[in-house]
């Protein structure tokens, strides 16, 4: 199939896709509103195979060490994939299913799958890096970006509500520096810890609720923005394919999956 955008549709609530700009989700619209920041870089975008920055874009396979392009110098950011044009594998009015095959500068072969499902008050995203080759660390997550305000008469901007269990502390190299502490208050372009899994209530007030859930254990809270504030379920911290690889072997894929689930106010 082509790379053309794909739309979803479930009751008032529309997706859009957008396949040959990194597989992110360019626009979710709920009763014709807007909720993620406009733009070819912003909307919701894939980070795969790692997430946030690797320290000097290096890695370490084994006795291996693998050098990465720095696009966030002195580091290496949000993967790969999100500069890509994705395949779409199929579609249906309220699911889409995109592939990538990881290439350089990635130095293994695999591919990634997302799977996009809209319901009428939720949104499911599912994504997997398998290989058939060569078993390799990686990490996965997302990387919204939510409207700071949704706009119209007295709207007020959007509160970010989560209980996390530690905070990795951040250096200033913007990286973990391995020790946990207590959450500190905002603003926030931080890693927290949720050990029952990933689960932040934003709020606009009088208008809509939205809460990102994950299975996963760590999410990236990052609102030093005018625009907009991003909150990232992620397999690993930043960092991650050093400090808390997680092995992609070909007998084990790397899964994850975040929904948001949305309700009027």
């Amino acid at each position: 199939m082509s790379d053309e955008d794909i739309t979803l549709t479930a009751g008032d609530a529309e997706v859009t896709v957008r396949p040959g700009n990194g597989g992110r989700v360019s626009g979710l619209r709920v009763g014709g509103v807007e909720l993620l920041r406009q733009g070819d870089r912003f909307g919701c975008f894939p980070m795969v195979p790692w997430c946030g920055r690797t320290r000097d874009g290096r890695f370490r396979n084994g006795t291996t060490v693998h050098q990465l392009p720095l696009n966030a110098p002195p580091h290496a950011i949000h993967g790969t994939a999100r500069d890509a044009a994705w395949r779409t594998a199929r579609k249906s009015a309220d699911e889409a299913v995109l592939t990538y095959d990881l290439v350089e500068p990635w130095p293994y072969p695999g591919r990634v799958t997302q799977q996009f499902t809209l319901g009428e008050d939720a949104l499911t995203l599912t994504m997997a890096v398998e290989t058939y080759d060569s078993s390799f660390p990686a990490q996965l997550g997302w990387h919204p970006w939510f409207n700071r305000s949704l706009g119209g008469t007295d709207a007020q901007d959007v509160r970010l509500d989560f209980t996390a269990a530690w905070q990795e502390e951040r250096g200033d190299d913007h990286l973990p520096t391995g020790k946990r502490v207590d959450p500190r208050p905002g603003p926030w372009d931080d890693c927290f810890g949720m050990p029952d899994g990933v689960d932040v209530t934003l709020t606009w007030p009088g208008q809509l609720e939205l809460k990102v859930t994950s299975r996963e254990e760590w999410v990236v809270v990052y609102d030093e923005q005018f625009e907009a504030v991003c909150v990232e379920p992620q397999t690993g911290p930043p960092n991650g394919l050093n400090t808390h690889p997680r092995l992609v072997t070909p007998l084990e894929p790397l899964e994850a999956t975040t929904t948001w689930t949305w309700r009027r106010l």
